[in-house]
């Protein structure tokens, strides 16, 4: 994997660049639609490519070691295969998983041990059998096996926390430094930072995680409830010390202003459930501003849903003929909420690449974070 960084705004910390792997190029900065089951929920691949123009996607680790299960993805040929997509998947490492599922599962020096949500049965993953997984499912980019705390979260259990992380990514990089891919494509692994929100530990973090010399770099253990200031605060911290000339992947972020503010920070990948979540519950994002399709105003408002994104979904169809289907519980206005919320997503961290390249971004990004937080 090379990155190419090729433009710095003038008014802010935000950077346009190119990632490069062997299923292709990603332009950052990049949102990433998350398919935890090997599936962006309720969007073709089709739909993925040519309508919400997404690079890369998301695969999870945990989910898809439970099902469907390492044989079938490895007789696919890796999830590329198995599913279709033929441009870039990134897989976190179930470290997430590891954090909400506290009460059903026991941290180690060597690993964990955890129960499935599917039936009870109990597993056991360590640093070296991550990778392991990893390398079968295929992603492009993997990430190291680490815990995700809390907040709040208590000093001294997060600075534990974090010395364990860091010696499991010792664990990680040997282990995935004397294997190779599967499928004859390279693949790339990620260290993440950690620290809660404590300024020493982040700092320690990053510089400890810099020092591993990886192809990228992602920061971890945010958006888990804390303030979004306090977010803002450690993901400028960070990004701070992590190497220029390597891409940061800020994990589980976030709101589009999250994303914008973020974007100003230095932060050039990013991933977030929200999208695809809130539309199946009728929220929509827009370039105008935020929507709940469920509110009665709409109900006669025959007006696209966002005519300023272009898409299909966005121009075809009305406020008032989702707001139906939503109300309905019909599968199709899941649908294209979805690819919507998506599409917009993607629309959003264009733009933003493109006032980047201007040198525009900073006033820019102000006044967009206005727009797209306010209730229509």
């Amino acid at each position: 994997m090379k990155f190419k960084l090729e433009a710095n705004d003038t008014g802010s910390k935000a950077r346009a660049g190119v990632v490069t792997t062997d299923h292709g190029d990603i332009q950052t900065p990049i949102f990433m639609p998350v398919g935890t089951a090997g599936s962006v929920k309720a969007v073709h691949q089709r739909e993925l490519k040519e309508d919400i123009k997404a690079q890369i996607i998301l695969g999870n680790t945990y989910h898809l070691y439970l099902r469907p299960g390492l044989d079938i993805i490895e007789r696919a040929g890796g999830l590329h295969k198995f599913n279709g997509w033929d441009r870039p998947i990134l897989t976190d490492s179930g470290g997430y998983q590891v954090y909400s599922l506290a009460d059903t599962r026991k941290i180690k020096e060597e690993g964990v041990t955890f129960q499935s949500h599917i039936d009870g049965s109990r597993h056991n993953f360590t640093p070296e059998y991550v990778m392991d997984i990893q390398r079968t499912i295929g992603a492009d980019i993997m990430m190291a096996f680490d815990e995700c705390t809390p907040y709040p979260c208590e000093y001294d259990y997060a600075k534990n926390s974090m010395h364990m992380t860091h010696r499991w990514l010792k664990r990680c990089c040997d282990h995935f430094d004397k294997t190779e891919g599967k499928y004859g494509y390279d693949q790339t692994l990620f260290p993440i930072v950690q620290g809660s929100v404590y300024k020493d530990l982040r700092v320690q973090s990053a510089e400890m995680i810099a020092s591993f010399g990886r192809e990228g770099n992602a920061i971890g253990g945010l958006s888990v409830g804390e303030p979004a200031e306090m977010m803002y605060e450690m993901t400028d911290l960070v990004c701070d010390i992590l190497p220029k000339d390597k891409p940061r992947y800020l994990m589980g972020v976030g709101t589009p202003a999250n994303i914008l503010e973020c974007i100003a920070l230095g932060v050039d990948m990013f991933d977030c459930v929200m999208p695809t979540r809130n539309a199946r519950n009728g929220m929509l994002f827009t370039s105008e501003g935020i929507i709940n399709i469920k509110n009665k105003k709409w109900e006669d408002d025959f007006s696209p849903i966002d005519s300023n994104l272009g898409g299909y979904v966005d121009t075809f169809y009305s406020k008032a003929y989702l707001r139906h289907l939503i109300m309905s519980k019909e599968i199709l206005g899941a649908q294209i909420a979805s690819i919507h919320n998506l599409s917009f997503y993607l629309w959003l961290v264009g733009e933003a690449r493109e006032q980047i390249k201007n040198g525009t971004f900073a006033d820019w990004k102000n006044r967009m974070v206005t727009k797209v937080s306010q209730r229509l």
